[in-house]
């Protein structure tokens, strides 16, 4: 089972990371990284952005299309391409600094099944506004996923961004956020406070990623915990290792019929563990599989079942 089209809402950008004195330029942005993730994992899934039709822009296009993601027309009004300079440190871990426009092309959302978006396009006016419009809109007819991927540098203080993302989970079916994200948005609380209140705001299913401790994933009408373990991989760079969790994850609930419209929405808010452990092993293969690789590495659904049959996961 497959529950239709999924839309990616939000930014694409110029990653120029630097490590030492070597640069290297690769497409990204949270939610185009999506849009590739459940590409490759043979979803159909198109991307709504903003960028311009500049050397930065025809970077984008060229890679969003060779992954097989269909660009909402629209996609590359902007004045110029949107950069995030990246600084790796010697663990391979991304620092961020950003160049940052963002709007939102015109969407005709009866063509939606799914709806992800995250990070800053939420954040970043006027953009923000409008996904957050364009979210209240689809979710009559779609399931809605969002990651909040906190990026202090551009979102400022979490004061500054908090009730905004708030608001937004309360839209959603599904939420991943980092223990990073968690730390920075309420450093008083613990992973867990942090995903019980998550799931009171709305969302059936919270999950927080823990890097090389997995993940700690809720269910709103169910009292326990479920802990996910990482697999074992050489750890190239964690860059997209977030955004490559959360395609997996949204492939495997998509692939079992709990995303992907009203009655979608319905199983998944009635679904246990046993249907839902699935797609977190998924997602926690994917990642895996991404950090192995320099770069936000999209792994195919071939290298995901190769892994899941070598009972790596």
């Amino acid at each position: 089972m497959d529950n239709g089209q999924v839309l990616c809402l939000g930014e694409a950008l110029v990653d120029v990371v630097a490590r030492g004195d070597e640069y290297s330029e690769h497409p990204g942005g949270s939610v185009l990284n999506v849009a590739c993730g459940l590409a490759q994992l043979e979803h159909p899934v198109s991307l709504a952005a903003w960028w311009g039709r500049d050397r930065h822009g025809h970077l984008i296009e060229e890679a969003v299309r060779r992954a097989g993601v269909e660009i909402l027309p629209g996609s590359d009004g902007a004045e110029r391409t949107s950069v995030a300079h990246a600084t790796l440190d010697a663990q391979g871990k991304a620092r961020y600094q950003f160049d940052l426009s963002y709007s939102v092309p015109r969407i005709d959302p009866t063509v939606v099944d799914h709806l992800h978006t995250g990070s800053i396009a939420v954040t970043v006016e006027p953009g923000g506004s409008q996904v957050v419009s364009t979210v209240r809109q689809i979710r009559q007819r779609a399931t809605i996923s969002y990651d909040p991927n906190a990026r202090p540098t551009i979102m400022g203080s979490p004061a500054a961004v908090l009730s905004r993302i708030e608001e937004v989970i309360g839209l959603c079916d599904l939420v991943k956020a980092s223990d990073e994200d968690l730390a920075w948005l309420y450093p008083d609380a613990t992973v867990e406070e942090v995903l019980r209140y998550w799931t009171g705001l709305g969302p059936t299913l919270v999950v927080c990623t823990r890097g090389p401790a997995g993940a700690t994933a809720l269910l709103r009408d169910n009292r326990e915990l479920l802990q996910v373990g990482p697999i074992d991989v050489p750890v190239a760079d964690t860059v997209g290792a977030g955004d490559s969790f959360m395609a997996g994850m949204v492939s495997g609930l998509l692939s079992v019929g709990l995303l992907g419209g009203l009655e979608a929405r319905q199983r998944l808010r009635s679904a246990d563990w046993s249907a839902v452990q699935p797609a977190l092993h998924r997602a926690i293969i994917t990642s895996g599989i991404t950090v192995s690789h320099a770069g936000a590495y999209g792994p195919t659904l071939a290298e995901v079942y190769q892994v899941t049959n070598a009972g790596l996961a």
